[in-house]
Parts: C-alpha cells; structure tokens; sequence
C-alpha cells in the first residue's frame, strides 16, 4: 500500500514539475518575442518619434538630432577651387556691398567705403545640407555653413570733422544656413527657371574692428556704430526672407521677389515678476520689439521707472514677410542711464501660430538666450496681445487698427475728400493732415463672482470687494463688500465712457475689507481690443499677483466711432 502511495505521490510531483517547466517555457517565449518587437520597433522609429517618446527637455546638451547629410566630397572640392572663387567673388561681393554700407552708414561719419576687400585663403566648409518638402513648383535646399576665415578687408571711414581712418575686419567667424529655392520648374534644361538665395539662418556672426596704426576707441561710439552699420547691412541685404534672385531661363520672375503679406498688430500690455538687476531699488524695465532686426523696424517702449510688474499698455504695428517662418522677438531690459542697458531677458513667438484676422492673447516666458532652451531661472514673462492681417483678406474679418475701422460711408467719403484733392484740383492744407479713427463708446462690465479666493482674515476668510479703473481716463468704480467669503458673488454691472478704446485699458483689482483699511488680493489686466471685435464676452479670469483665485467677469461694447488730427 505504501509502495502504491508513493507511485502516485511521484507521479503527480513529475507532472507538476513538467507543468511548470512548460509554463515558464512559455512565458520566457512570450517576453522574448515582447522583447523583439519592442526592439524591432524600436530600430523602425525615427527622429520624429523619439522627440514625441522623449522631449528635448529631458536629453544631454551633448546629443543632437540632425536631418542634415554630410558634404565631405563637396568641401574637398570647394577647398581646391577656393583661390578662383575668392578672386571672382570678392570683387563682386565689394561692389554690391558698398552701396548697403552706404545706406546704412552712420550719422558721425561722412564717408564709409571698402578700400581692400579679399576672401582670403580658408574656404568655408559645409556641414550639412537637407531639402525642404514644400509641396510647390520649385525644390528648396538649405546648406549649412561654417567658416572662419581669413578675409582682408579694410574700410575706409572719414569723420564728419575730416579725419580719416582705415578700419580692419578681423577674426571673421560666422555660422548659418543658406537657402537656395529652384524655382519655377520648367520642362527645358535645367529644369528650373530661376534661383533664389538667401541667409535663412544666422546662428553667429562675430568680428572684430581695429584701426590700423591707432586704436579704435579714441572715439567714443566710433565701434559701435560700424559694428552695428555692417549687421545691418548683412541682415537687409541677404538675410532671409530678403532673397537675390539669379535668372536661369528668360522669363519674368517677379512673383519670387521679396513683398510684403501683411501686417501685424502688436499690443504690448504688461510684464510681470522681472528678474531686479538694480542693487539699490528696483529695475527700470522697457521693451523692444522687432521681427527683422533693423533700425527702422525695431520699436522701443517707454521705460517704467522702479517696478518689476510694468504695465506699458502701448500699442506697435509691424510688415510681414514671410508669415511661415518670421517671428516676433521681444527683449526687456533694465535702463542704467548713461550706461549700457542691462538684458532681463528675452522671448519670441512665430508667426505661424497666429490664426489670421483672431486675437491671440499670450503670456510668454522670459529667457537668457533664445539659443540655450534650458534655462530654469524665472526672469519674469510678458504679456502680448496679437493680431495678424494678411493683405487681400480686409473683408474677411475686421481690423480695429486700421484707419478706417467703424467708419460710415459718409465718414469714408468726408475723410476721403479731406486727404484728396479739391473740386479745383489743388491740395487743400486739410489733405495734409493724417486722420486716424479713435474708437469711442460705452464698456459695459458685470462683475459676477470669484472663486477660491486666498483667505487674508485670521478667521481664515475674507471680506473681498472689487475696484475698476478705466487707466487712461483714470475712472474707478468699486463694488459692495461680501463679508466672510471666498466665493463672493456680487453680480454688478458698471458703465464706463470710453474715449480711447484702443489705447485705454481696465484694472480689476480685489481687495479685502478691513476695519482700518484694505488688504491687496490680485488683480486682472484687460486690454479693451477683444470687447471692440466681439462686442461682448464672458469669461474666468485668474487673478495676478495671488496665491489662487479666479474673477468672472462679463464686457459688452457699445460703439462710437469719431475722428482727431494727430
């Protein structure tokens, strides 16, 4: 019986062990086909999809994604050919740049030409190249360039007091990518009719300046201002969307020509929580604002003196070009007076992220440098608000801006008729004068309620009442006190007269009622633009300036529409 036992016993140990064994077969088969196809996939994934797994964020600063191919073959043949280019090219270069030199020549001096001008004897080398997928009739390719080289360029400056100095240019190094667009494509060799060449991209261009046989900074300003005539005159001349346009084929190209597509609105509202530069007391903020880096596009705010939350309320106007890859750059700096500016920081936003004829409200983060994309250090952020206008879409949606904006055919016509020419055909003085619409009318605003307000009583409560103030017409309006709450709801509705809807802004600003004053909670800053374009909205606003809360409010907007001279 025992011996029976024991059989049966045995048996069922050795199934169970072959059970098992056959069961971790399995598993072990199943992980390592998971194991495959994750690797499979894994080895099928392109760039696009690591940054979509991963974002940039979270890799080395040591690794980087490149869909650029290598020209070796190119560089070595450039490298042996550079002595014939240098001598073609440098007479060329010269006498297309002297003309822009002179454009931008500065104020102190009377006279700036080349008076030796050479590429020297190191070729520039190509470190990639890619092409673009733009689905049109042409073929993009983008070239990416390093050199520094060893030019000899000498200019020739004469003071506005009669003193001239030959000036070198040296320690010329420079890094960007070149676009050439073959465009359009023909069915004759060589297949493209024309082509267009451009900087597209400038990642550095630095040198340096020195007068031979003296030094450059006897003077003052004299650095400065060539430094800055010569970036000028690179970023008018070549640099992207600017394009110089090369016929291949006869034919007319002006459609490939650099135009203008449209213009955009820039209100720059207000910064917040700014890096302070200044030991003694608070930074003196301004702005400046530019989507093409040249001195008669670049717009300035004015400077709020001692405060690092600056409301500027002021309003820029900006051409397009290029609304698929320009952007909109935006620098803050401390004022120091006599002294050079001090950087807070800088921002930018692209074009394309703008919907054409819709306002677009943004708070955008301030950072060191817009080349070094990890940077944790809070420098404060600036508020935008933004309206993009291409050309040829005036019908489709309204402008506040424009001059004409709110305009009756009758004020058309009297406005047209005081910028023309009389029934007698001579120009009136009246037609000299610019007339330009001031958007007036009544702003109608509900306060309704708040929600999660930061409790300022020891009681752990609050006692919040809310006080508008139209800034630029400097008309306040307060609403009744909600005693022991942090989700008051007041429902008040409050008129103002507006004279200068486009320029004025309203401050909504909670309070908590004390027996012997008031405590500060936060406030919300709104421009008038969305209320003149909608006529009314209702939204939940978070608060500035607190620790949590938000604030529902209610704008309407009645128009009325008048003229001034400016």
């Amino acid at each position: 019986m025992g011996f029976v036992f024991g059989v049966v016993v045995g048996i069922i140990v050795g199934l169970a062990i072959i059970i098992a064994f056959v069961r971790s077969e399995n598993s072990r088969s199943a992980r390592r086909s998971q194991l495959a196809t994750t690797i499979a996939a894994f080895a099928r994934m392109t760039v696009e999809d690591s940054r979509k797994l991963l974002p940039s964020q979270f890799y080395p600063s040591w690794v980087v994604f490149s869909n650029r191919q290598k020209l070796t073959w190119l560089n070595s043949h450039l490298t042996k050919i550079w002595p014939y280019v240098n001598e073609a090219a440098s007479e060329l270069i010269k006498t297309s740049a002297e003309p822009i030199l002179e454009e931008y020549r500065p104020m102190i001096l009377s006279a700036l030409k080349f008076s030796k001008f050479t590429l020297g004897t190191v070729a520039p080398q190509f470190t990639g190249v890619s092409i673009i997928e733009d689905g049109g009739d042409g073929v993009t390719m983008e070239l990416e360039v390093q050199w520094d080289g060893n030019p000899s360029i000498i200019l020739d400056i004469k003071t506005l007091v009669g003193l001239a100095l030959p000036v070198q240019v040296k320690n010329v190094g420079f890094t960007g990518v070149f676009r050439l667009i073959f465009k359009p494509l023909v069915n004759e060799f060589p297949g493209f009719g024309a082509v267009c060449y451009s900087l597209r991209q400038k990642k550095k261009l630095d040198f340096t300046l020195k007068v031979i046989g003296g030094d450059i900074s006897t003077i003052p300003g004299l650095y400065d201002a060539i430094e800055g005539a010569i970036r000028d005159a690179v970023e008018d001349s070549i640099t992207w969307p600017v394009r110089k346009i090369v016929p291949i084929l006869p034919g007319d190209y002006s459609d490939l020509e650099l135009k203008p597509v449209g213009i955009l609105e820039v209100k720059l509202v207000q910064a917040k929580e700014l890096t302070n530069k200044d030991i003694i007391g608070k930074s003196d903020p301004y702005a400046v604002l530019y989507i093409r880096p040249l001195r008669n596009r670049t717009k300035k705010s004015k400077t709020i003196n001692n405060d690092l939350n600056p409301i500027w309320n002021e309003h820029f106007e900006f051409i397009v070009e290029d609304a698929s890859t320009q952007h909109l750059f935006v620098k803050v700096y401390d004022d120091e007076g006599l002294q050079s500016s001090e950087l807070i920081g800088c921002t930018d936003i692209k074009l394309s992220e703008l919907e054409p004829g819709k306002i677009k409200d943004v708070w955008l983060k301030l950072v060191k440098d817009l080349e070094i994309q990890r940077d944790n250090k809070n420098r404060g952020q600036v508020h935008l608000e933004l309206l993009y206008c291409p050309y040829g879409t005036e019908n489709s949606f309204t402008n506040p801006f424009a001059r004409n904006y709110s305009m009756t055919s009758l004020e058309k016509v009297l406005k047209g008729s005081s910028n023309g020419i009389d029934s007698n055909g001579n120009e009136s003085e009246a037609a000299q004068r610019k007339k330009e619409v001031i958007i007036r009318g009544v702003l109608s605003v509900t306060v309704i309620s708040a929600e999660d307000l930061p409790a300022v009583d020891f009681m752990g409560k609050s006692d919040p009442f809310v006080v508008l103030t139209l800034k630029k017409a400097e008309t306040k309006n307060k609403t009744r006190v909600v005693n022991n709450s942090l989700n008051p709801v007041w429902n008040q509705t409050f008129d103002f007269v507006v004279e200068d809807g486009l320029h004025d802004m309203l401050l909504v600003e909670v309070y908590d009622h004390d027996t012997f004053g008031k405590d500060y909670m936060g406030r919300v800053i709104l421009t008038l633009t969305r209320a003149i374009l909608e006529g009314e909205y209702k939204e939940r606003f978070e608060l500035d300036g607190a620790k949590s809360g938000f604030l529902n409010l209610h704008l309407k907007w009645m128009p009325q529409s008048i003229y001034r001279d400016s």
